[in-house]
C-alpha cells in the first residue's frame, strides 16, 4: 500500500510567493496520504532526478521568464514518460526564451493559467484532487476517503485574503508531511497539539 504521495513544483525563484503558497495549501486536501514535496533548487544545488522521474503528481509554474532548471526539469520529466501539468502566470511580460519555452509545451500539453495565488491554489489542488482519486487503488483509498475527497473537489472556493497574506518573498522550502492516520512512528510516539480542555503545569 502506497502511503505517501510524492509531488515534485518547478518554480523559478522569482515565484517564491507561488512556492511557498502552494507547499501549504497541500496539507488543506482531505486525506489520510503523507507528503513528500520537493521543489526546484534555488541555488547552486544539484537538481534530484530521482524525485523528478518518480513523482507522482509534477507542478511547473511559468513566469515572466524560464530560469534554469525549470526547462531542465520538464524534459526529465518528460523523458521518464511522466506528465507535468503546466501553469502560467497570467497578465505579466514574457521574455522571448519564456514565450518560446511556452510555445513549446502547448504542443505537449495544455497550459492552465492561473490569475493570482488564490486562482492558483484552487485550479492546482483541483487537479491534485483528480489525480488522487483516478488513482485511487494505487493509493488504497477505502471508499469514506473517496467521498470526502469528492466533497472537497465541489466545494473548493478561493481563500479569504488572510491565507494570502506573508508570501512575498518566501522562496518556500522542501518539506515532509506524515500522515497521522497511516503512519506509525518505529520510535516514541506522534505528538498531538494540546486542545483547550488540556492542562498545563508550566
Amino acid at each position: 500500500m502506497v502511503d505517501t504521495i510524492k509531488l515534485y513544483i518547478s518554480a523559478a525563484k522569482d515565484l517564491s510567493a507561488e512556492r511557498d503558497f502552494l507547499n501549504r495549501s497541500i496539507t488543506e486536501l482531505p486525506v489520510t496520504l503523507g507528503w513528500q514535496i520537493l521543489l526546484s533548487p534555488i541555488k547552486e544545488k544539484q537538481i534530484n532526478k530521482v524525485a523528478i522521474r518518480e513523482a507522482d503528481i509534477h507542478l511547473l509554474i511559468l513566469g515572466e521568464d524560464i530560469r534554469a532548471p525549470i526547462g531542465f526539469e520538464w524534459y526529465l520529466s518528460r523523458q521518464a514518460r511522466r506528465n507535468p501539468i503546466p501553469f502560467m502566470k497570467k497578465g505579466i511580460l514574457r521574455t522571448p526564451a519564456a514565450q518560446a519555452f511556452q510555445r513549446d509545451i502547448s504542443y505537449q500539453t495544455n497550459w492552465l493559467p492561473y490569475n493570482d495565488l488564490s486562482d492558483l491554489r484552487f485550479k492546482a489542488l483541483q487537479q491534485i484532487s483528480h489525480y488522487i482519486l483516478r488513482q485511487d487503488a494505487y493509493f488504497a483509498l477505502n471508499s469514506s476517503e473517496k467521498e470526502v475527497l469528492s466533497n472537497f473537489i465541489r466545494e473548493l472556493e478561493d481563500p479569504e485574503p488572510e491565507l494570502i497574506k506573508d508570501t512575498q518573498g518566501v522562496a518556500g522550502e522542501n518539506s515532509v508531511i506524515l500522515s497521522r492516520e497511516r503512519f506509525t512512528p518505529k520510535d516514541g510516539v506522534l505528538i498531538k497539539a494540546p486542545s483547550d480542555n488540556d492542562q498545563s503545569n508550566i
